[in-house]
């Protein structure tokens, strides 16, 4: 009888220990947070009690684009895989869990669930059912664990958050950092290509407000002395900044230089030289993100 209850001991703890590490708000923390909310980015946040924060990101870009980022407060400790499923909540019985991707854990980054499969997460969240991450924690000698997202508050938040989508601008940081844009001949007046391409960027400065740093240099084609080449740069440049410093940004951050002739980039005996030769070229920088 003693073996017996010594078996049917070690049975009940083996089962305990076999039971993974659930970390998932309840009904009273489950909180969904628009924590970005602009042209160019939408941040979705959920804190995961004693766990870390969860994040459905999009961006300004050309290309529809989504990723899900679980940042822990304890950073991973190597690279493993984790299993994502999509689960139901203990009030929708009879519904079984549903495998939606396996995700790579790589050693201290973020874990990051990318494209599709972020987007079935967000459809999974708006049908009321959980996603969730299995793997083997390190932190606890292996033992299995599940991260999950909690569904509660989330549809009234998710609404605002497909509003900021579509109201992201159809182009990047990436885009537009670095731009040449041309003019008119002898004149401070851009081509009206160049025109609507600097309204792309002023669209995208006024939006973005780690935008720290303007480099305006300018040029001219050789047509004209030399001295009239450099004062016509000159004004071009300070016609931008001009244009700039109405966006609102510091005059301290505007840097500008016209170089009138100098360094040209096309054979100037050619309209269509010239034409290329006459520009003003805008490079922008942003504060690094931590």
């Amino acid at each position: 009888m003693r073996i017996i209850f010594l078996l049917a001991g070690l049975t009940l703890c083996t089962t305990a220990w076999a039971q993974p590490r659930a970390y998932i708000a309840n009904l009273d923390q489950s909180l969904w947070r628009l924590t970005a909310d602009s042209a160019i980015e939408c941040r979705l946040e959920h804190p995961i009690p004693s766990f870390g924060t969860g994040a459905f990101i999009s961006e300004a870009s050309k290309n529809i684009n989504l990723v899900f980022a679980l940042s822990p407060l304890r950073a991973q400790p190597r690279t493993q895989t984790a299993s994502l499923v999509s689960q139901s909540p203990q009030w929708q019985p009879g519904r079984g869990a549903q495998h939606l991707s396996r995700v790579t854990f790589y050693q201290q980054f973020d874990a990051m669930v990318e494209q599709q499969a972020a987007w079935v997460m967000l459809d999974e969240l708006s049908q009321g059912r959980w996603p969730t991450f299995y793997f083997d924690d390190w932190y606890r000698k292996g033992q299995l664990t599940s991260v999950g997202l909690s569904s509660v508050n989330f549809r009234a938040r998710y609404a605002a958050f497909l509003d900021c989508q579509a109201s992201l601008l159809p182009y990047s940081f990436e885009d537009i950092a670095f731009s040449v844009l041309n003019y008119v001949n002898n004149a401070d007046m851009l081509t009206e290509h160049s025109s609507q391409r600097l309204a792309m960027i002023a669209e995208y400065v006024k939006a973005d407000p780690n935008i720290d740093k303007v480099e305006i240099n300018t040029y001219t084609d050789s047509f004209g002395t030399a001295y009239h080449n450099k004062d016509l740069s000159q004004k071009r440049a300070k016609a931008i900044k001009a244009y700039f410093l109405e966006l609102g940004l510091p005059e301290g951050s505007i840097s500008l230089e016209g170089h009138g002739e100098r360094r040209p980039i096309a054979d100037n005996r050619g309209a269509e030289g010239r034409d290329t030769n006459r520009r003003v070229v805008i490079s922008l920088g942003a504060k690094t993100q931590i």
